[in-house]
């Protein structure tokens, strides 16, 4: 959701209803009124996530005929496996004419690396896990009358992973081999969105996002193995595939007073859609399972013109995980959220914004 400082402000509560460039993301009608002719933003966001990992008794079967479930061993407790990182984001847009806006935006909705130490108990599931991804949005928006506004955008998709792991070796005296997968590649989705003033102190917006399915090329290697299980030592090419969310947002404003607007967002997210990540070398497909189920966050907040050159704001918002409790995995451990959120925009003069 880091896609806009404006946005963190008030725990993401009115995006969808909001107009600008900074608000592009979660809604490509929202350039079609804006500030002036033409306006643009930039923006960058540092995310640190404190997070401990603790094994409540995970057990493995070695393939090994009659040899019962043993417990994995290793290091029982991993202390901030996830990378601290930093997400920018920036959008433009320009309005031709009364009727018609153009727009373009880069973000990076799904960035993380998580890593594990090579004794960790997670080592068999997750040692390192990587994604990065960077999106192109053009966009074209339309008044066709003065009370709605309807858009429309292409996204272009990069996305370069790498997953790593460690391999059971059939004796659980013998060290363990290793698998590891890089792969990038670029893949489309489209998103679509309106905008309708019923009056002139509310604003409503609706917008979807599609899902994407994501295609990598690469390189995948198994190295190791000993015994029976070496024939599955490899370093061959392979493909593998995933899908991102289709996100369904639907956002309000209203101007209560000439200085306080009341924002809230309903964001309905489509994880199901991230059931495996599926990877093909070599003739085999190995499947890890994800499972993640369809989450619904909602938002609240509230912007207030303390003066011409400063608005505060705050906001609330309830995000719960798409991360099932039955089959979590290490590679991206989650749980459900509040967000508390704080912020202000100052205007040093009428064309440059602080956020």
């Amino acid at each position: 959701q880091e896609q806009s400082a404006r946005a963190v402000g008030r725990a993401f509560s009115g995006e969808a209803a909001d107009t600008g460039a900074a608000s592009l993301w979660w809604n490509p009608a929202a350039i079609a009124r804006g500030p002036g002719r033409a306006d643009a933003h930039i923006g960058v966001h540092r995310v640190t996530v404190d997070a401990t990992v603790r094994d409540t008794g995970s057990t493995i079967q070695r393939p090994v005929p009659n040899l019962p479930r043993l417990s994995v061993g290793g290091a029982q407790l991993q202390n901030d496996p996830i990378d601290k990182g930093t997400v920018p984001n920036l959008g433009a847009a320009w309005r031709l004419n009364d009727q018609w806006a153009v727009g373009l935006s880069v973000n990076a909705p799904y960035n993380f690396t998580t890593r594990y130490d090579l004794n960790s108990f997670t080592r068999y599931q997750a040692l390192k896990s990587r994604l990065f991804n960077a999106e192109v949005q053009p966009t074209i928006a339309w008044t066709p009358t003065p009370q709605l506004s309807l858009g429309a955008g292409v996204v272009f998709s990069y996305a370069d992973a790498t997953l790593s792991n460690a391999l059971p070796n059939p004796s659980p005296l013998a060290p363990d081999g290793s698998s590891n997968l890089t792969g990038n590649g670029w893949d489309q989705g489209w998103v679509a969105g309106l905008q309708w003033r019923p009056t002139d102190r509310v604003t409503l917006g609706l917008s979807y996002r599609s899902g994407i399915k994501h295609k990598l090329d690469g390189q995948v290697t198994v190295q190791g193995l000993l015994g029976p299980a070496a024939a599955a030592n490899v370093d061959v090419p392979g493909k593998a595939t995933f899908e991102t969310p289709a996100m369904l947002v639907a956002g309000g404003r209203w101007r209560a007073t000439d200085r306080l607007t009341l924002n809230a967002q309903v964001q309905r997210f489509d994880w199901s859609a991230f059931d495996a990540i599926r990877v093909q070398f070599a003739g085999r497909t190995q499947v890890s399972r994800q499972d993640y189920e369809d989450t619904t966050s909602v938002a609240v907040g509230a912007d207030y013109a303390l003066t011409p050159q400063l608005t505060l704001r705050a906001g609330l918002q309830r995000d719960p995980t798409p991360t099932p409790d039955i089959g979590r995995t290490a590679r991206v451990p989650d749980g459900d959220r509040w967000l508390y959120a704080a912020g202000a925009t100052v205007s040093p003069n009428e064309r440059v914004a602080i956020d």
